[in-house]
This record gives structure tokens, sequence and C-alpha cells, in this order.
């Protein structure tokens, strides 16, 4: 899908920097990827607690 943004070209410049990416495209992939992965994990986070699992960790580990 082609968006046209405008971006500070200094943000786009650490960010490329930052994400060793050589083009502009590959580091707003990245950032857009990094934001769902950290939605999702907060979603998650949310359930802390909350669920009782019934696991026995000894045969978890056995299957190793």
């Amino acid at each position: 899908m082609r968006t046209t943004l405008d971006l500070p070209g200094e943000l786009m410049t650490q960010a490329m920097q930052a994400s060793h990416q050589r083009s502009k495209t590959a580091v707003i992939i990245e950032a857009l990827e990094e934001l769902i992965r950290k939605r999702k994990l907060e979603g998650i986070k949310r359930y802390k607690g909350r669920i009782d699992l019934d696991v026995d960790l000894a045969a978890l580990r056995k299957r190793r």
C-alpha cells in the first residue's frame, strides 16, 4: 500500500541507525511490527494472576 508521510528527517535517520535498516520502508515496517507486538503483550499482561492453569511443571520439563 502506498502512503505519503511527512516525517522529521533527523528522526528517520536516528531510526535507521538504531534499527540497522537500509531503507525507510524497512524502518517503518519494523516499527509497526514492534508496536503491534508490544500492544499484544500489554493485552496478555492484563490476564496475569487471573487465569488458573493446572500445569505439571515437572512433566513439562521432561518433554525436552
